[in-house]
């Protein structure tokens, strides 16, 4: 019924900042500056994507500089009423996960693999769940053999939102209310503004408004959806 969303492939950069394997950590600290990103792919052979080292996964460097990542633990209550000057290596807070990290020195000891990743096929809002349910800002985005052909941002996903106003309420009027309301198309008025739609207009069953509601939102760049329906002998929605 509606239109096609749009997919990564329409959003994504295609022009991508990668790393080896090998590549060392001051390697890695200088392309992330030049570029401006916050997370690199990391590649092998002729480009799949093997990894991602995120400034996530620099940082235990950083952390573990005023003391010594090797120690082991110290135990409960280690530490503790010791004063100032006390090894902060043992704090709570410190993640046991983060010492080899803080350790090494290549892009191969540093990345999160399996990478996360997205095909460029995949609907916008697909790409969003896996960001948000994962907390990453950027996925790499691979063919079916793994090899990198983008990478997508949260502010590429974002852009959607930046759709005209008519053009939505084109596509509202056009996929949305015939399909809803195939006798009374033209009794329901479609305002846009914003990127927030407005159902208006005389209908004869407003039953329908909850599935209204949720066929509006899935199109693309709608911020949010309104209605001033009234059905025959019912109070206005």
């Amino acid at each position: 019924m509606h239109g096609t969303p749009h997919i990564v492939s329409d959003v994504m950069t295609q022009t991508v900042a990668a790393i080896g394997r090998r590549a060392t950590f001051k390697e890695i600290v200088r392309m992330m500056q030049d570029w401006r990103v916050s997370a690199l792919p990391v590649l092998e052979g002729e480009g799949r994507v093997v990894g991602v080292v995120s400034e996530a996964d620099l940082l235990p460097k950083e952390e573990y500089r005023d003391g010594d990542p090797d120690l082991p633990d110290a135990g409960p209550g280690a530490g503790a009423g010791s004063g100032a000057g006390a090894d902060p290596f043992f704090a709570p807070t410190r993640r046991r996960s983060d010492r080899p990290k803080a350790v090494a020195v290549t892009a191969e000891e540093l990345m999160t693999s399996p990478a996360l990743t997205t095909h460029a096929g995949a609907t916008l809002a697909q790409a969003a769940r896996t960001m948000a349910r994962a907390g990453v800002k950027r996925l790499p985005v691979v063919d079916d053999l793994g090899m990198l052909q983008g990478i997508v941002s949260r502010s590429d996903l974002l852009k959607v939102f930046l759709r005209d106003d008519e053009d939505i309420a084109q596509e509202v009027r056009s996929e949305v209310v015939p399909y809803l309301f195939p006798t009374q198309v033209a009794a329901v008025r479609v305002v846009v503004e914003n990127g927030v739609v407005t159902l208006g207009g005389r209908i004869g069953d407003t039953s329908v408004v909850p599935l209204a509601a949720r066929l509006v939102r899935a199109v693309e760049g709608v911020v949010d959806v309104r209605f001033d329906l009234t059905g025959t002998g019912s109070a206005p929605k």
